[in-house]
């Protein structure tokens, strides 16, 4: 059984079960016990919660993921560490992956492609806005709805667009299949990264099968660096011609062909959507000329050595490179077998002349054949010794004079190498330009191919170029919650201290009270900024006063005098004496926060019971010519007076309180009725 399960976090969150295992935490279904709901939480692996850099870029960037709210993100509820298992709550998805819907269904249909991607474009498209790249973008990583609404998850290795860190630069972080040629190389990446990803993802889902397979990460990794896949309506017929073409752009290699954004993949499935008769104007690449065949590698693979690519790609260019030379030193000795064929051909023209002819010119020349074979030989001596010097002596070609060597641009301002005449032999582009803050603004921080390297005259070097370090002006964050103003000013570079936190009765405690410098100063990546915190209202306990059997007029005073506040106060019914409190919410004597709100009561008298009234007829029995008639409620005598026995009937109106009354009725003072009437 898993240690976890059973555990309670934070005394708010009990893990009951494992529904996931990733490559570096495990996720459990838990219940919140807080807010009585099922969620997921995420921890960490033990081989990478003991690394402390890795646990705080796991803090840092799962709570600025927190900070995302989109109907196609997974939300994030809560980022925390109980004991040393730090764990990220996220939202209970009641569906399946995309991964488990194409191993049932295989190829998709073009409206169910473009629905799915349409929202993963659109959950992208929000990250990117708050400089979120997600970097693992794959069926696995997208959850489906009941309802056919997606949703993507795992941010786990995501990172800020602006951020230089270890994460971005010298490994490959992703699934293999689906992962970025920039990212196969370790080299810098940004928001297109995540767009080449969505394209191997759409043309998994138009074709049922991933554009590149082979034995090794590796392998298929240098396949997304060098090579373009087929289009998909190799293997899915009746693709439209549309979809394809947003397909294959969004994972062209080329960075500067693929979409530059997600919005512009939703500006194309939009169109192609609303338009039958949509033509996009996207260049199409060459396929090559033989189709991968597929294999069971697994796809979530991860490629973590990146050295390992980088040797690779290194032996496959010397590979090429000696099959180049090799290719020259046949050229050569073709060259040399025509020469010595020649000679031979001359030699045996010279056998069949006279004799006499012959024997003039060898005594003129007493051995031509043999000095003929000699020069044959030393250039076919030549032809080899060439050949070993460029191959095996000088295998990168530096004595190849039909070549320049690349200067070592790194350090200098590329407005002065493009104006240099001295780099006019090359062709000088721009890359990126990369804000860094340990070089100034305009000079070259690298460059393709690197310094000391043969190339063609006229031939490419690429430069990517420093933007300088980023300056900005300090937002003013004064009565903003001061977690959430650490995480963005550490995300913009800059060192943040909090100052000794300080009591206020008008900002809340965690928010900011000030920042040194203030607001509006510019600063600089590197920078530091000081906090100083509320701690909400300082803390005053004052004894309850006891206000029961007081008047109104004395409870308002002995709180006034505490400090204490009160409700309005309310009124009750009471037998006793009026105008005295008869309740109060807080017990007299206890120690209370002073500012406190106190609720008490004041009794009244009760009111008079009501009164009823009632009709009641009394039937004259008695023959004399006068009766009286005399009638009593509860013993007490409501009428009393003389009739005419001629009348038969006297109608009478009874008043008694609400309720049950004994009703006794006497003619001419003997008894006639008694009975219980309710009123």
């Amino acid at each position: 059984m898993d240690q976890y399960i059973g555990t309670m976090l934070d005394n708010r969150y009990e893990l009951m079960e494992i529904i996931g295992v990733g490559g570096t935490a495990v996720v459990y279904k838990a219940k919140c016990h807080r807010l009585n709901r099922f969620v997921a939480v995420k921890i960490l692996r033990k081989e990478f919660a003991s690394d402390q850099q890795f646990c705080r870029q796991f803090h840092d960037e799962a709570q600025a993921v927190a900070m995302l709210s989109h109907p196609n993100i997974v939300n994030i509820y809560d980022v925390s560490r109980s004991g040393n298992v730090d764990y990220i709550v996220m939202e209970l998805i009641d569906g399946i992956t995309l991964k488990e819907y194409l191993s049932r269904r295989g190829q998709l249909s073009p409206k169910e492609v473009t629905i799915f991607t349409t929202q993963i474009a659109r959950a992208l498209e929000h990250a990117h806005d708050h400089d979120i790249i997600h970097r693992d973008i794959k069926p696995h990583n997208i959850m489906l709805l009941r309802d056919g609404t997606v949703k993507v998850a795992d941010f786990g290795i995501a990172h800020f667009a602006e951020q230089e860190s270890t994460y971005s630069k010298g490994e490959a972080i992703g699934s293999v299949h689906y992962v970025s040629p920039e990212q196969a190389k370790g080299s810098f990446v940004d928001n297109r990264t995540d767009l080449y990803s969505l394209g191997v993802v759409m043309y998994e889902m138009i074709t049922g099968r991933l554009p590149f397979e082979g034995d090794t990460p590796v392998s298929i990794a240098i396949q997304h660096i060098n090579s373009i896949a087929l289009p998909p309506s190799i293997f899915a017929e009746d693709v439209p011609e549309q979809l394809e073409e947003i397909t294959m752009k969004a994972m062209n290699p080329n960075l500067s062909r693929r979409y530059a954004n997600a919005s512009q993949i939703l500006e194309d499935l939009e169109a192609f959507e609303n338009a039958q008769q949509f033509k996009l104007n996207i260049a199409k690449e060459e396929p090559p000329a033989v189709a991968e065949q597929p294999s069971e590698l697994d796809a979530t693979r991860k490629l973590h050595n990146t050295g390992e690519v980088a040797a690779l790609l290194e032996a496959e260019n010397r590979a090429q490179e000696q099959r180049r030379r090799e290719e020259e030193a046949q050229r050569e000795a073709e060259e040399a077998e025509e020469i010595r064929e020649e000679a031979l051909q001359e030699v045996e023209e010279e056998a069949v002349e006279p004799k006499k002819k012959k024997k003039e010119r060898k005594e003129r020349n007493p051995l031509p054949a043999a000095f003929l074979f000699s020069i044959i030989a030393v250039l076919v001596f030549c032809a080899g010794a060439g050949y070993f010097v460029k191959s095996v002596l000088d295998p990168y070609g530096t004595q190849d004079d039909s070549k320049l060597t690349t200067p070592n641009l790194i350090g200098l301002y590329y407005s002065q190498v493009i104006s240099d005449p001295d780099y006019a032999d090359f062709t000088i582009v721009e890359g990126e330009y990369v804000y860094n803050e340990s070089v100034d603004a305009g000079k070259i921080l690298e460059q393709t191919p690197e310094g000391n390297r043969k190339i063609e005259k006229g031939g490419t070097i690429t430069v990517n170029i420093s933007r300088g370090a980023k300056t900005f002006n300090l937002p003013a964050y004064t009565n903003q919650e001061a977690r959430q103003v650490k995480i963005e000013l550490e995300r913009l570079g800059i060192i943040c201290v909090e100052n000794t936190p300080e009591f206020n009765d008008e900002v809340p405690n965690g928010y900011v009270l000030r920042t040194d410098p203030v607001a509006g100063t510019e600063l600089t990546a590197g920078d530091t900024v000081t906090l100083t915190v509320s701690k909400g209202p300082e803390v005053v306990l004052v004894d309850m006063p006891d206000l029961m059997g007081r008047s109104e007029s004395e409870a308002l005073t002995l709180l006034e005098a505490a400090g204490l506040n009160w409700e309005p106060v309310v009124y009750e019914e009471f037998e006793g004496t009026p105008g005295q409190v008869i309740y109060q919410s807080v017990e007299a004597h206890a120690k209370v926060e002073k500012g406190t709100t106190v609720a008490f009561k004041i009794s009244i008298e009760p009111p008079p019971p009501a009164e009823v009234t009632r009709d009641y007829t009394v039937q004259l029995i008695d023959s004399q010519d006068f009766i009286e008639v005399w009638v009593m409620v509860d013993g007490i005598t409501v009428y009393n007076n003389m009739h005419w026995y001629e009348e038969g009937t006297v109608n009478l109106s009874l008043v008694a309180i609400e309720g049950e009354h004994l009703v006794e009725v006497y003619q001419n003072r003997e008894p006639y009725s008694q009975e219980v009437v309710l009123f």
